[in-house]
């Protein structure tokens, strides 16, 4: 009988403080991993507030990958009553393509119904384009171009 209860006691003994230790990493993987959900929907939401800034009379409506290139484009939102104020433009280039050295491309409209879901435009959405900024220093080229109905007296206007 004394064997059969040192037995138990020595059972005891060493199941407890594993079944302890077990219980508090299952405790510790539990906060881990909630902590790291936090954090990525954190960093998720930080990346859309930034990405998707917007200013005076302009918002940022969404941003559209050039192929699998890792190049953006911003896809711009400008107020329809204020469509030919070169300032909100300006603005929104100035905010959108800050720290972008190599690349940037900035693409206006004044009716969301026609900024398009991805890069490449139909013949409609890029006739309904108000301005379109473009710096590629790979290629050489920096220029905005605007609508003749922002600009009429541009050289070098998007066809309307």
């Amino acid at each position: 009988m004394n064997k059969k209860f040192t037995c138990a006691l020595l059972f005891l003994a060493l199941s407890v403080p594993y079944a302890v230790f077990a219980e508090a990493d299952e405790d510790q993987a539990d906060e881990t991993e909630a902590a790291t959900e936090v954090e990525t929907e954190a960093a998720d939401e930080a990346d859309a507030s930034s990405e998707l800034q917007s200013g005076n009379g302009w918002k940022t409506v969404r941003i559209a990958e050039l192929g699998n290139s890792g190049k953006k484009v911003h896809m711009v939102l400008v107020e329809q009553s204020r469509h030919t104020d070169k300032t909100i433009y300006s603005n929104a280039i100035s905010r959108l393509c800050q720290g972008e050295e190599e690349f940037c491309r900035v693409r206006f409209w004044s009716n969301e119904r026609f900024i398009p879901e991805r890069a490449a435009l139909t013949a409609e959405q890029n006739k309904q384009l108000k301005a379109d900024y473009l710096v590629n220093k790979t290629a050489g080229i920096k220029e905005l171009r605007w609508s003749c109905g922002v600009d009429p007296k541009s050289q070098n206007c998007l066809p309307n």
